[in-house]
């Protein structure tokens, strides 16, 4: 399958920040969110082919991590993937798996479910990217599929907000699904892809976490290695 990139960090976004991962993330999307802090995994899809024990062997040369986290891209549509998570997952490790749902998870191993539905602040230029952008916005949402995920495993969703009013869609997005999702289980992020950009919206993002009762998502990696790959 094609690998992007295997390394060891510190999981910087959601309900395990902070905790010590080894992340394998996969390159391919079937999204291309503007604003997207990996494009060579999405946009410009680069990386190599791993087999999965290659994969299971690099993950078991940090023997004290016990977090993996298969992330992209869009782990979902790579070759494979239900293969690649059992097999992290019989290494005997918590195994997290970020994606946009919007690929059902069919029974795939999985300890948390990191959702993270791109909200209209993703979509790419109309203009010069328009098949993108129709492609893009027809796939981002699919309620059917984020019940799968939330019906049959442990989740976190994480949305990337922009401005106020990307709660607002947030918000309606999460009625749609007519579950139970409980306010501690949502975390927002700022969009940012720069320490500067992230602190200047942190105050009012931290404020409107607290008025509604979401959880505030901090970017713990780009406050210790900035935007940059392999981290």
């Amino acid at each position: 399958m094609l690998i992007s990139e295997v390394f060891h960090s510190i999981q910087g976004e959601g309900e395990l920040t902070g905790v010590p991962s080894v992340f394998v993330r996969t390159s391919g999307c079937n999204l291309r969110c503007t604003w997207c802090d990996t494009p060579y995994a999405s946009w410009n899809p680069d990386g190599r082919a791993w087999t999965i024990p290659q994969i299971v062997a690099a993950v078991e040369s940090h023997p004290t991590t016990r977090h993996v986290v298969l992330t992209g891209g869009e782990p979902m549509i790579a070759k494979d993937v239900a293969a690649l998570a059992t097999a992290l997952r019989a290494t005997n490790r918590h195994l997290t798996i970020e994606t946009a749902a919007t690929v059902p998870p069919a029974g795939i191993a999985c300890d948390l479910a990191s959702l993270s539905p791109k909200l209209l602040n993703a979509a790419p230029d109309p203009v010069r990217h328009a098949a993108w952008r129709r492609r893009h916005e027809a796939t981002r949402w699919q309620p059917d599929v984020v019940r799968a995920w939330i019906d049959h495993y442990p989740y976190q969703f994480k949305f990337v907000v922009a401005q106020p009013a990307d709660v607002e869609e947030m918000e309606h997005m999460l009625r749609a699904l007519k579950r139970d999702v409980p306010r501690h289980k949502v975390l927002l992020m700022p969009e940012s892809r720069s320490l500067e950009t992230m602190r200047e919206r942190a105050g009012w993002l931290g404020e409107l976490c607290k008025a509604r009762g979401y959880r505030y998502a901090h970017r713990l990696h780009i406050e210790l290695y900035g935007n940059r790959r392999g981290t």
